[in-house]
């Protein structure tokens, strides 16, 4: 399965690690530590040029890739078809 991501980037389903909301999760310092990390050593594709709302941590040929999107993680969940994990909210 493939998930579109924004623009013209589609990753697997089957790379991605984790998906993370933005606002919940840049409070944490360690969070800002590895974003920070992760762009220092050029593993960050900024997939929108606009308000960033989610980031999707991927591992891809033994490389994790860090993708910062425009769009919601529950947004991308109901992309890949999880519709039913926000239902029971």
């Amino acid at each position: 399965m493939y998930l579109h991501l924004g623009q013209d980037t589609v990753i697997t389903a089957e790379s991605i690690v984790a998906m993370f909301d933005i606002d919940a999760c840049t409070v944490s310092k360690k969070t800002r530590d590895f974003l920070s990390n992760a762009e220092k050593s050029g593993c960050v594709v900024n997939v929108s040029y606009e308000l960033p709302r989610s980031f999707v941590v991927c591992r891809k040929n033994n490389k994790t890739l860090v993708y910062i999107t425009q769009l919601s993680t529950k947004t991308l969940n109901m992309r890949m078809g999880r519709q039913s994990d926000f239902q029971k909210q």
